[in-house]
C-alpha cells in the first residue's frame, strides 16, 4: 500500500520532468537550424534556396528593361521592358511550385523547388534545395517552323541548389545545372548565317555562383553568375551576370538590378542570353515580390 501510495505522488513529477526533457530536447533541435541563407526566392536570376512558407502565395512582377548603351534614344532601355507574371505557391514545409507568363518568346513555365537538407550549427554545413522546370515556347508558329510539333517548344531544366549562410551578412550559393532545349537556335557563322546542321547540344551544362551580403537589416547587395559549360564556340550567346540590391520592406521584397540577360526563365537566360558587358550591354531590372 505504501508502495502505491508512493508511485501516485511520484508519477506526476516523473510526467512533468520528462515534458521538460523533451520540451528542451525540441528547443535544441531548433536551434540547430539555421535561418534562411537568402531573403527572396531568387538572388538575381538563379533560385535561392529559400522556399515558400506553407499556405504562402507569392505575386512577383519582373521586369528587363532593354541595353542601356542606345542612351537617350530609347531612354537607357526603358522604353522597351520585358515582363514576367508569376504565382509561387508554398504547398508544404519542404515543397514550393510556381507558374509563370514571360514576354521573352512568350514564354510560360512551371517548376517545383523542394528542401533535400537543412544547414544546421555546429551539423549539417549547407542547405540543399532541388529545382525543376519546364518552359513552353509560345512564341514559335508553324508557319515559320514547317513540321513543328508542340514538343519543339519545350525546354527542360535540373538544378541542385547549395547554399551555405556564413553568418548574418554573407550568404554563398552554387548551382550545378543541367538543361535540355528541344530545339536550339542563333548559332551563326562569320557572315552572321545560321549553321546547319546547328553545332549547338541540346542537352546543355552549366555551373552557376551567387551570394548576398547583407548591408543593413533592410538593404542587401546580390550577384549571381552562370558558366555555360558546353556551349558551341559559334554561338552569339553570353554568360549571364548580374549585380543589385535587395530592400526587405514589410510584407514584400524589392529587388533592383542590372545584367546582360532579359529572359527571366532558366533556359532563357542560361542558354540565350545575347548581352555582352564589355561593349555596354546591360540592362536595368528589377523584382518586386509580395507575399499573402
Amino acid at each position: 500500500m505504501k508502495k502505491l501510495l508512493l508511485f501516485f505522488l511520484l508519477f506526476p513529477a516523473c510526467v512533468f520532468s520528462q515534458d521538460d526533457l523533451l520540451a528542451e530536447i525540441d528547443t535544441v533541435k531548433a536551434d540547430k537550424k539555421v535561418e534562411s541563407a537568402f531573403k527572396s526566392l531568387k538572388i538575381v536570376n538563379l533560385e535561392s534556396t529559400k522556399l515558400a512558407a506553407k499556405g504562402d502565395l507569392y505575386f512577383v512582377v519582373a521586369h528587363r528593361f532593354d541595353y542601356m548603351k542606345n542612351g537617350f534614344d530609347d531612354f537607357f532601355g526603358l522604353d522597351n521592358a520585358n515582363t514576367q507574371l508569376k504565382f509561387v505557391y508554398g504547398v508544404s514545409t519542404w515543397l514550393t511550385v510556381h507558374v509563370a507568363r514571360s514576354g521573352f518568346q512568350e514564354t510560360y513555365d512551371l517548376a517545383v523547388k523542394y528542401k533535400l537538407k537543412r544547414q544546421e550549427k555546429d551539423g549539417f554545413p549547407v542547405e540543399l534545395v532541388g529545382f525543376n522546370s519546364i518552359a513552353i515556347n509560345s512564341e514559335m508558329k508553324e508557319e515559320n517552323y514547317p513540321g513543328m510539333e508542340f514538343a519543339n517548344r519545350l525546354s527542360y531544366v535540373t538544378q541542385l541548389l547549395v547554399s551555405r549562410k556564413f553568418d548574418e551578412n554573407l550568404s554563398l550559393q552554387v548551382v550545378p545545372t543541367y538543361f535540355h532545349e528541344n530545339t536550339v537556335r542563333d548559332v551563326l557563322d562569320d557572315s552572321g548565317m545560321p549553321i546547319l546542321p546547328n553545332p549547338q547540344s541540346n542537352s546543355q551544362f552549366a555551373i552557376g555562383m551567387g551570394g548576398r551580403y547583407k548591408l543593413t537589416k533592410r538593404w542587401s547587395v546580390n550577384m549571381d553568375y552562370a558558366a555555360h559549360l558546353n556551349r558551341a564556340s559559334e554561338s552569339i550567346y553570353k554568360n549571364p551576370l548580374s549585380v543589385g540590391v535587395d530592400l526587405e520592406t514589410g510584407g514584400h521584397v524589392f529587388q533592383m538590378h542590372f545584367t546582360n540577360s532579359r529572359a527571366m526563365h532558366e533556359t532563357g537566360f542560361l542558354g540565350q542570353t545575347a548581352g555582352d558587358w564589355s561593349k555596354g550591354e546591360i540592362c536595368f531590372g528589377f523584382n518586386l515580390v509580395r507575399v499573402f
